[in-house]
């Protein structure tokens, strides 16, 4: 069995997809229903989303903060104008780089620090991560206090637009990575603060 006809059997379709149906994820003479699942359509019995859900749209952090807003999320604006939050006790930044803010970045830092002299075995940490996963990028920063700070971070370009069910699926990515790599750290270095004495 082609694929064609796979997706027709799957999606209870009977005509060939047109161009449309192909980009669109709904076949002609089906009332527009999309592919049951396919092509990032809604499930069966799934409420429908409008076509505007659909239409990826610039990135921005306006886009940011209305979707933390609809979503239930806690957020801030520093004095610099950088949208920021706290995930499990950890600080996050939201930003938009790039020459038309593009590239969505999810930054987060781990909520403890390291002394200078720990700065070689946490560097290897870092590098065993980046070597066997994609994200989030983990690296350290040596603050002017001669502390060692571990970020970690997941960038996207979103050159063509985002829909805000993409866009959300983004920021759920960066804040769960990042979170496995720290809590990764957590049992390497265990807080004894945290434990009974």
């Amino acid at each position: 069995m082609g694929f064609l006809a796979w997706v027709r059997r799957v999606g209870g379709l009977t005509g060939p997809l047109s161009a449309v149906a192909a980009r669109t994820g709904s076949a002609p003479g089906a009332a527009g229903r999309p592919l049951a699942g396919l092509l990032g359509g809604p499930q069966r019995n799934a409420p429908a989303q409008t076509v505007a859900d659909d239409v990826p749209t610039p990135l921005s952090q306006r886009r940011l903060t209305d979707w933390f807003a609809a979503h239930g999320y806690t957020y801030f604006v520093d004095s610099d104008g950088d949208i920021g939050g706290l995930w499990r006790g950890r600080l996050f930044y939201f930003f938009c780089f790039g020459e038309r803010s593009e590239i969505l970045q999810v930054r987060g830092q781990w909520n403890r620090e390291f002394s200078i002299e720990r700065l070689t075995e946490v560097l290897e940490i870092c590098n065993v991560w980046n070597g066997e996963r994609l994200w989030p990028k983990a690296y350290v920063r040596v603050r002017d206090d001669g502390m060692v700070h571990v970020t970690c971070e997941v960038a996207t370009d979103l050159e063509h637009g985002v829909t805000d069910d993409q866009l959300g699926q983004l920021v759920q990515c960066g804040l769960s990575s990042a979170s496995v790599f720290f809590d990764e750290l957590d049992e390497l270095y265990p807080d004894p603060a945290g434990e009974a004495p």
